[in-house]
C-alpha cells in the first residue's frame, strides 16, 4: 500500500518556516520540512522567488533564505553595554536594513575568559529569538580598536619572569602576563594601568604597564579604580589652573546689586560648591492673590570661564563633576568650584539670578533674569532646614526661620500643587550612603534620607529651569535641552505584561502620560512589591540626554526644560547660561555662533561623560560595599531578587544594597528558560520558578573588594515554587505559569556522562 503524499505548503506556511527558524535556512531545509521531492521541488523555487519578489524573503550568503533585515548565522559584533538586568548587549558590526539593527543578547563567555566591554567585537554566531532580537555566542574576539587591543586597570604581581596584572574590572576573568622590561618599575602589589603599545609604527605589539596608580591596599585605591577604568581626567592641565587662579572676583559694574536679599544656600553637609541660592516672598501684586514671588541665584560661571579658553575646553572634555565618597573629581579647577563660584555666606558673589512668580496654584505666570551681585546670607544643610521646620531650629536657622524658611516653604508648597496637577513621575527608589571613617575606609552603609528640604531645592531648581528653557526657545535662540522622550511602546507591552498578574493595569496601546506610571506606583506604595513595582517603571523609561532638538521632559511632564542651575558642575548648564547671556545682552561673553552650531555635538558628548561618571561612580560604590563585606563571607543575608538574567539572579541585600549574583550554576539542577517578559527563570523539569521581585534568604559566597563583584547562593528551598505556578499576586489568585516567549534555555547545575544530571 502507498504512502499518501504530504500536501504542497502554502506560501504562508513557508513564510513563518523561515521567519520561526532561528538562522537562515536553505531551499532544501525548506523542502525536507515539507517532505518536497522530484517536480514539486520547481514548484518550491519558484514560490521562493516569488516571496523574495513580494519582500517576505530576502537571500542572504549561501543562498539561504530569513525575513527581510534579518541577520546571518555568523557576524561581527559590536558590545554596546548592557541592560538593567545585566545582559550584554551588541548590535551588527555593519546594518543595511531600515530602521535600527535588531537586539544582540551576548551569551556569557566560557569559564576563564573575559567578559566582553563596551566597543569590543567579536565573530559570533548569531540565532533569531521569538521577539526578533538575536542570541550571540562569541567564536573569536577582535577587541575594541584592533585585533587585541586592551587597556586594564589591576593589581601588580612581581614573578621572576615579569609579573601579572589581576584585573579590577570584574567582567575579565583571565590575568595578565607583563614582561620584565614592561613593567615600568612598578613594585608588587601596586595598582597599575596596562594598555597595548608597539615598538614602532609597524613593530609588534604587547602589554606594558602605562601608569602606576599607588599602594592597591591604600583606601583611596578603590576611587582611583574607577577613575581610571573609566578615563576620567583627574589633574587639570597647567593653562588651565593658572587661569583659574589668575581670576580675581567680579565686581558691581554692570550689574544688578542684589545683596540686600537674604538669599541662602541648602545643601549637604559635606558640600563644598554651592552653586544655587534661594530667597522667597509673598507676592504683593493684588492680582495674584496667594501667590509667591522666587528669586534663585546661580553662580556666574560663564564670566570666569570664557568660550575657547583654557578652562572652557578642559570643562568641556570632563563635562561634569565626578563624585565619590572620599573625594569630588570636580569640572572646574578648585580656585572657582570650591572658590570665586561657590556662594559662600557672607563674601560678595557674581551671579545669573532669575526673578519667578507664581501664583497660588503653582503656575509660572511670568519670569525674568537678571546679571547681579548677591550675598548669601547663610550656608544651611538640609538636616537644618528640616530640622527648624519641624521645630527644632539650632542657632544658625532660628533667626531665619519666620523671614527666609517660612517663605520658602510656602512657595514649596504652592509648587507642589502645580506638580501634583501636571502628574510628575515620582520615583523615589532608595539610594546609599557610603560613611568612611578618618582612615578612608567602609564604616557604614546607609540609605540617603529624603526630606522636604531636598525636595524644596529640587522645586525651586526646575522652575528655574523651566524659566530658562522658556527664555530660550521663546526667543529663538538655539538651546541645549533636558530631553526625555516618551519610553518605548515595546518597553511599555513589556511593563504591562508584567504588572498584569499582580493587578496593576496599564491599558494597552494608550498614549504614554506620566500620570498613568504614578497612579500605578500609588497603588503600589506600602504593599511588598512597592520598590518592584518601581523599578520596573524606572525600567521602561528613556535616558535622559542633552540636545538642541526639544523633545519636552516626559518624566516632569513639561513641554520644555534645560539645566541652568548647576554651572560648577555640569557644562550643560554652562552653555545655557551663555545663551541667556547672548540673548538677553548681559554682556559681551555670551555664546559665540560657532558654540551654538555645534549645540548637537555638544550634547553627545556631555550626555557620554554624564554616563561614563554614572557608571564610574556605581562602580566604585560597589567595590566599596564588597569591601565592607569581605568579612562577612560565609553569613545569611535577607533580600529581594533584583535582576533575572540568562546567567543567574541579582539579589539585593536589604542591610547594605548589594547585589549580589547567584549564577545559574548555583541553583537546583534543571534546564531554565529565561522568560523575559516576566522577569523570571524557569525550571523545565521540576517547574521551580524564580522571579523578580521575590523575596530570599542568601549565604555570602564572595565578596572581592579589587572587582566589587559579589556571589550569594540562595538558601535550600529559597525562592522557588516547585508547583511551576508563580507566587499570588495581592488580592488576586495564584498566577499563571509565566508566558513563555521568549525564552532562552540554560543549563544548572553540572552535567555526568551519559547525559544524566547529577543532583
Amino acid at each position: 500500500m502507498s504512502r499518501k503524499k504530504p500536501p504542497f505548503p502554502t506560501r504562508e506556511q513557508v513564510a513563518a518556516f523561515v521567519r520561526e527558524s532561528p538562522t537562515p535556512v536553505h531551499k532544501r531545509e525548506i523542502a525536507r520540512a515539507f517532505h518536497i521531492t522530484g517536480d514539486d521541488r520547481l514548484a518550491l523555487k519558484e514560490m521562493i522567488r516569488d516571496l523574495e519578489d513580494d519582500g517576505v524573503l530576502e537571500r542572504g550568503r549561501g543562498r539561504r533564505m530569513a525575513p527581510p533585515s534579518a541577520l546571518p548565522a555568523v557576524a561581527v559584533v559590536v558590545v554596546t553595554g548592557t541592560d538593567s538586568d545585566g545582559e550584554v548587549l551588541a548590535r551588527p558590526l555593519r546594518w543595511e536594513g531600515p530602521g535600527a539593527p535588531p537586539v544582540i543578547f551576548m551569551a556569557p563567555e566560557k569559564r576563564g575568559h573575559p567578559a566582553m566591554g563596551e566597543g569590543d567585537r567579536a565573530l559570533a554566531r548569531l540565532r533569531r529569538l521569538d521577539d526578533g532580537a538575536y542570541e550571540g555566542r562569541t567564536i573569536k574576539r577582535l577587541g575594541e580598536t584592533g585585533e587585541g587591543a586592551v587597556r586594564v586597570v589591576g593589581i601588580y604581581e612581581a614573578k621572576k619572569d615579569g609579573g601579572t596584572v589581576h584585573p579590577a574590572d570584574k567582567r575579565r576573568r583571565g590575568s595578565l602576563h607583563i614582561a620584565p622590561e614592561d613593567a615600568g618599575g612598578a613594585a608588587n602589589g601596586e595598582l597599575v594601568v596596562v594598555e597595548t603599545v608597539e615598538e614602532g609604527r609597524r613593530g609588534p605589539r604587547r602589554l606594558a604597564i602605562v601608569d602606576r596608580l599607588g599602594d592597591a591596599g591604600h583606601a583611596s585605591a578603590i576611587s582611583l579604580i574607577a577613575l581610571h577604568a573609566a578615563e576620567i581626567p583627574v589633574d587639570f592641565p597647567r593653562e588651565a589652573v593658572e587661569q583659574a587662579e589668575a581670576a580675581g572676583p567680579a565686581g558691581p559694574e554692570g550689574r544688578t546689586d542684589l545683596r540686600d536679599i537674604p538669599f541662602v544656600t541648602i545643601d549637604g553637609a559635606d558640600a563644598r560648591d554651592f552653586d544655587d541660592a534661594v530667597w522667597a516672598e509673598s507676592d504683593s501684586d493684588p492680582k495674584n492673590e496667594g501667590g509667591w514671588h522666587l528669586m534663585v541665584a546661580i553662580a556666574d560661571v560663564a564670566h570666569y570661564v570664557t568660550p575657547g579658553s583654557p578652562l572652557d575646553r578642559e570643562a568641556f572634555r570632563r563635562g561634569n563633576s565626578c563624585y565619590f565618597p572620599d573625594r569630588v573629581v570636580p569640572m572646574l579647577p578648585e580656585a572657582l568650584s570650591n572658590g570665586l563660584c561657590s556662594l559662600r555666606p557672607d563674601e560678595d558673589r557674581a551671579c545669573l539670578a532669575v526673578h519667578l512668580w507664581i501664583d497660588a496654584q503653582g503656575w509660572l505666570r511670568r519670569h525674568r533674569f537678571a546679571r547681579g551681585l548677591m550675598r548669601s546670607a547663610a550656608r544651611l544643610t538640609y538636616e537644618q532646614v528640616q530640622a527648624a521646620r519641624d521645630g527644632n531650629p539650632d542657632d544658625l536657622t532660628g533667626p531665619l526661620l519666620t523671614p527666609v524658611l517660612e517663605p520658602l516653604y510656602g512657595a514649596y508648597d504652592a509648587l507642589l500643587k502645580a506638580r501634583r496637577k501636571r502628574g510628575t513621575l515620582d520615583l523615589d527608589l532608595p539610594e546609599r550612603t557610603i560613611q568612611l571613617d578618618s582612615e578612608g575606609e567602609v564604616a557604614g552603609i546607609g540609605a540617603r534620607a529624603r526630606l522636604d528640604s531636598h525636595r524644596l531645592i529640587e522645586e525651586f531648581m526646575i522652575a528655574a529651569n523651566v524659566a530658562a528653557a522658556e527664555t530660550l526657545e521663546g526667543k529663538g535662540t538655539p538651546c541645549l535641552f533636558r530631553v526625555h522622550d516618551e519610553p518605548d511602546p515595546a518597553r511599555l507591552e513589556a511593563l504591562r505584561q508584567y504588572l498584569a498578574p499582580m493587578g496593576y493595569r496599564l491599558a494597552k496601546g494608550q498614549v504614554a502620560r506620566p500620570r498613568m506610571f504614578t497612579q500605578i506606583l500609588d497603588q503600589a506604595e506600602g504593599k511588598p512589591e512597592a520598590e518592584t513595582v518601581s523599578e520596573m517603571v524606572l525600567r521602561s523609561q528613556a535616558q535622559a540626554v542633552y540636545s538642541p532638538d526639544n523633545l519636552g521632559h516626559f518624566g516632569l511632564a513639561l513641554p520644555r526644560y534645560a539645566h541652568f542651575t548647576s554651572p560648577i558642575r555640569r557644562y550643560a548648564d554652562l552653555t545655557v547660561h551663555r545663551g541667556l547671556i547672548r540673548q538677553l545682552r548681559l554682556g559681551d561673553d555670551g555664546a559665540p555662533d560657532e558654540e551654538l552650531a555645534r549645540l548637537e555635538a555638544i550634547g553627545e558628548h556631555i550626555s557620554f561623560t554624564e554616563r561614563r561618571a554614572a557608571q564610574a561612580e556605581r562602580d566604585a560604590t560597589d567595590r566599596y560595599v564588597a569591601a565592607y563585606l569581605s568579612s562577612r563571607v560565609g553569613e545569611v543575608f535577607a533580600g529581594k531578587i533584583r535582576g533575572v538574567t540568562r546567567f543567574g539572579l541579582f539579589v539585593t541585600l536589604d542591610e547594605t544594597g548589594a547585589d549580589g549574583l547567584a549564577p545559574i550554576g548555583s541553583l537546583p539542577d534543571d534546564y531554565y528558560d529565561h522568560d523575559e517578559a516576566a522577569h523570571a527563570l524557569i525550571g523545565r523539569r521540576w517547574g521551580r520558578v524564580y522571579r523578580l521581585g521575590t523575596r530570599v534568604k542568601v549565604r555570602l559566597t564572595e565578596a572581592n573588594p579589587l572587582t566589587g563583584s559579589t556571589l550569594v547562593t540562595l538558601m535550600p528551598g529559597e525562592g522557588e515554587d516547585a508547583s511551576g505556578q508563580a507566587p499570588p499576586g495581592p488580592g488576586k489568585k495564584r498566577w499563571g505559569k509565566p508566558k513563555p516567549s521568549p525564552k532562552r534555555t540554560i543549563k544548572a547545575g553540572r552535567a555526568k556522562s551519559g547525559g544524566k544530571r547529577s543532583r
